[in-house]
Formats: structure tokens, C-alpha cells, sequence
């Protein structure tokens, strides 16, 4: 019974997680991410 508790809390968690980081509203904030690694350390981040 408790191993179907915490099976149904972690699905939810993902599935909260899973829309949360899928919104549009993120993907500016991603995509900045994204570009990280590329950005020139001599100049400085954009």
C-alpha cells in the first residue's frame, strides 16, 4: 500500500515538473541557458 502512495506522489511530481519546465513562458529563460556554454568568458555574458 505504501509503495503505491509513493508511486502515485512521485508520478505526480514528475508530471509537475514535466509541465512546468514545457511552459512557453520558460523557454526564454532556457534558451538563455542554452547559449551559456558559447558565450565568450573574455567578453562577458549578453
Amino acid at each position: 500500500m505504501v509503495a503505491g502512495i509513493v508511486t502515485a506522489v512521485l508520478l505526480a511530481l514528475f508530471l509537475v515538473g514535466w509541465a512546468w519546465a514545457w511552459r512557453p513562458a520558460r523557454k526564454a529563460e532556457f534558451d538563455a541557458a542554452a547559449r551559456l556554454p558559447l558565450v565568450d568568458l573574455e567578453e562577458g555574458a549578453p
